[in-house]
């Protein structure tokens, strides 16, 4: 019974890739519900990040068939292409802006000190 589940979200699993790979354009339909393995793995295979599958084969001419079926599995995943874009927090992005507003603020601020220093000095004479 484990085995068939197993064997069912790996399908679920290939039907995923399948759907990602397809140039079928943005409104196709993947089906990351159909199985636990699959809704786990949906940001990892469509969605905002790097994904690394490491693929693990044998060189037993006993396991020749499921090598080449690992294999093929591999290249079909291989084929996702997914745009990883950095996440900002929009609020951390204008607290930075404003520091940096600050900073150059304070430094203007040291400056026309300066000046009004230098001034002072001149007009004391």
């Amino acid at each position: 019974k484990e085995g068939a589940q197993i064997n069912l979200s790996l399908s679920a699993l290939g039907n995923v890739i399948n759907a990602l790979t397809e140039k079928s354009g943005s409104g196709r339909h993947v089906p990351y519900r159909d199985s636990k393995l699959t809704r786990l793995l949906q940001d990892s295979l469509g969605g905002n990040s790097y994904t690394v599958i490491i693929c693990n084969v044998s060189p037993a001419k006993i396991n020749a068939e499921e090598t080449l079926s690992s294999l093929r599995f591999a290249e079909r995943a291989k084929k996702i292409e997914n745009k990883a874009v950095v996440n900002r927090d929009p609020k951390g992005e204008r607290i930075l802006e404003l520091l940096q507003e600050n900073k150059a603020l304070r430094a203007k601020v040291a400056r026309l000190e300066a000046h009004i220093d230098r001034l002072e000095m001149y007009y004391e004479k």
